[in-house]
């Protein structure tokens, strides 16, 4: 028995939900857990390897991905291009490999109306209030970004019920077990296996 192919995951949810963690932990429990490479026009900052923490592309590379439909899904933002290429996407999905993508709702939205197969799971903390604690905790941002921050999280809440999967970060240790059993179960749907009995 073996899986015929990967399952593409989305997840989303809001600057201080604590996705980065939550994923962390998924990718020490369960192998064959790839994390799709974003590609940038921006310039790599210092230690930034190209194709590990994204591709680093000019913007007429990018422009002419976004031209040839290479592109999952893209968006610009400060003046830069970001986005998921396709091609990668794919390569890792047809070798039995499953493939995470953590992005905006934007994009998670845009991916899942282009790859209805793919699963959208949010990721959230257990209350408003306790998501604004975590923010201002961190101490490493002003208060106004800390307001935009909130400001976008409210909007990003309002799609949850657009999700497959909403995971709640309260314990730790719960959130990645709950991930963990999205992603078994995706790997046991009739669609995914091979199997012969005779």
């Amino acid at each position: 028995m073996m899986n015929k192919k990967g399952s593409l995951f989305i997840v989303t949810g809001p600057s201080g939900a604590g996705k980065g963690t939550v994923l962390a932990g998924l990718s020490r429990r369960l192998s064959n857990v790839f994390y799709s490479v974003s590609a940038t026009t921006r310039q790599p900052r210092p230690g930034e390897v190209d194709g590990k923490n994204y591709y680093f592309k000019t913007k007429e590379e990018f422009e002419g991905m976004i031209a040839r439909g290479e592109m999952l899904e893209y968006a610009e933002y400060v003046g830069n291009y970001y986005g998921t290429p396709e091609g990668p996407v794919n390569e890792m999905l047809e070798a039995g490999n499953d493939v995470i993508l953590e992005i905006e709702v934007q994009g998670a939205l845009i991916v899942k109306n282009k790859r209805p197969d793919a699963i959208l799971v949010f990721i959230t903390p257990p209350s408003f209030d306790i998501l604004e604690e975590r923010l201002r905790n961190r101490g490493t941002e002003k208060e106004e970004v800390v307001k935009m921050r909130l400001e976008k999280a409210r909007s990003e809440c309002s799609h949850m019920d657009e999700y497959e999967y909403i995971i709640v970060n309260d314990v730790l240790d719960e959130a990645i077990q709950d991930l963990s059993s999205v992603v078994r179960a995706a790997r046991c749907r009739s669609t995914q296996i091979d199997i012969k009995l005779v």
